[in-house]
């Protein structure tokens, strides 16, 4: 066998040496620290047989969607932000492509989709489906482009379960004081107004850094730096706001809601409410755009609807 666990890293390790045609062949990995004894066999067989294969020079064998996998974790995940919840998630769904071919990509992802449940035996959320699917079909097709382990692309037939998640819940600035009004922790209520008068994300606000009129965030969810124009209103806030935990702002800012009767309202949709108050004064959707940092347009289309007056404006103008 060619795996043993390495204590000090805390996973198994595979090494391959032998001598195949004449030559050396040698290769080592470390796997991901989630897999198990099993796992690490199967992928040292597969590997082994591969190694094998193309020392002999015989046809390469089909490859396994594991090995795709474990290429993935070991090469591409680790640069990744959310590397470590990938992972996870590709650990949770093990059990529907162990064993199974890249070529069966599509049958496996539609799979999963019939059978997944939560720890309580219902059927999954629908969005937790799509992103794991998603994480799967992104490491077989690392492996296709980065390492030719198939033809053509194994994601080409995967079809995602289709989701509606998108919130619609906006407040005006009247509604937004009252809230501030509300909120009896100091710097919660600071958070709600720069939430409002800004469009940041609440993990936004706790890393901003107010420097020259603007905040510098040098880490958002998209990957790149952007700058936030202060407004004159929260200047104050950004001179005095101190970050603290996110669940301190998350508690107050919901004893704040429920005393307002605003049950439904979540921190997040302070950000959407930035955006329905851009469109209220005709700001056009480009602009809210850059402002709440979406790297894609589709992102801002989700406030279209919201831009009705002007619409209803620009055809009136015709003739």
């Amino acid at each position: 066998m060619s795996i043993y666990k390495d204590k000090e890293r805390g996973c198994y390790v595979f090494e391959f040496s032998r001598r195949i045609g004449g030559e050396r062949v040698r290769a080592t990995k470390a796997l991901p620290k989630t897999w198990t004894r099993a796992q690490a066999d199967a992928y040292d067989r597969q590997e082994s047989a591969r190694l094998y294969a193309t020392g002999s020079g015989i046809e390469k064998p089909e490859r396994s969607i594991e090995e795709a996998v474990a290429c993935y974790l070991i090469e591409r995940a680790p640069k990744l932000k959310q590397g470590a919840n990938v992972e996870r998630e590709l650990a949770l769904i093990y059990w529907v492509y162990q064993g199974r071919m890249l070529s069966e990509l599509p049958a496996v992802c539609k799979e999963y989709a019939l059978k997944a449940v939560n720890d309580k035996g219902q059927p999954l959320a629908p969005a937790s489906i799509r992103n794991r699917i998603r994480y799967l079909t992104a490491a077989c097709r690392y492996a296709w482009k980065h390492h030719d382990y198939c033809e053509h692309d194994p994601g080409e037939k995967v079809v995602v379960p289709e989701v509606k998640n998108e919130r619609h819940h906006y407040i005006d600035r009247a509604t937004m004081l009252q809230l501030c009004r509300a909120t009896y922790n100091k710097t919660a209520r600071m958070a709600v107004r720069m939430a409002f008068y800004s469009g940041m994300r609440l993990s936004e606000i706790l890393r901003a850094v107010p420097s020259g009129g603007v905040w510098v965030l040098l880490d958002t969810k998209n990957g790149e730096p952007r700058n936030v124009p202060i407004h004159p209103k929260v200047a104050v806030c950004a001179r005095h706001f101190k970050a603290c935990p996110k669940i301190t702002i998350q508690f107050n800012f919901r004893k704040a809601r429920d005393a307002c009767n605003l049950t439904h309202l979540h921190f997040h949709d302070l950000r959407h409410s930035t955006a329905s108050a851009m469109l209220g004064a005709g700001v056009d959707l480009y602009t809210i755009g850059k402002v709440l940092g979406h790297k894609d347009s589709r992102s801002t289309q989700r406030y279209s609807h919201l831009s009705l007056d002007a619409v209803t404006s620009a055809i009136r103008k015709i003739g």
